[in-house]
């Protein structure tokens, strides 16, 4: 064996020792313990989800829905909620506007949708507040024709959809690191 390839050969051992030493620091989120101690998909069932307070059969409505049903999705699962220990209390409000307008017709080809929700999780034992946080969503979405109602009407519930699963994504993740740091 060459010089050089005994030196590559020391060097790759020499990483392999410290990812070795290394391997037992790292545990994953969502891990269950052996201890008995709940983990991460336990403390998110205690999570209660209360309906989102919007104007009945208004849209900020339908999109509260689904925030609320994504967000109950990526905390519970298929799951249960276990008996509620926190109470997650959530605000948001929706902007549309025009991106680009076509200077012949003055009909928009291209409208920006987006959300900003704020979000409080509360203990139900004090009724004192354990986190706080803001998010946001904001999307394009480009309208086929702008003579096609029915698609500029559907491109913009996808948007909705979107946004509400990019809150309930970000919502998620904040909770999931708040339970499991403690921060």
């Amino acid at each position: 064996m060459s010089l050089a390839r005994t030196g590559i050969a020391v060097r790759l051992l020499a990483i392999a020792a410290l990812a070795a030493l290394t391997a037992g620091c790292f545990q994953p989120m969502y891990a269950e313990h052996a201890d008995g101690t709940p983990g991460l998909r336990e403390k998110l069932l205690t999570v209660d989800l209360p309906p989102v307070a919007k104007a009945n059969a208004s849209r900020e409505a339908r999109i509260g829905v689904a925030i609320r049903n994504a967000l109950a999705f990526k905390l519970y699962g298929n799951a249960v909620g276990a008996p509620p220990l926190y109470k997650l209390d959530l605000r948001f409000s929706s902007s549309r506007s025009d991106l680009i307008v076509d200077p012949n017709t003055g009909l928009p080809t291209t409208e920006n949708f987006g959300v900003d929700a704020q979000y409080n999780l509360i203990e139900i034992a004090t009724n004192k507040s354990v986190m706080t946080g803001t998010t946001f969503s904001h999307l394009s979405y480009d309208i086929p024709g702008s003579y096609q109602r029915f698609s500029r009407a559907r491109a913009y519930r996808d948007a909705e959809d979107r946004a509400a699963q990019e809150i309930a994504d970000h919502i998620q993740t904040r909770l999931a690191a708040f339970f499991y740091a403690g921060t």
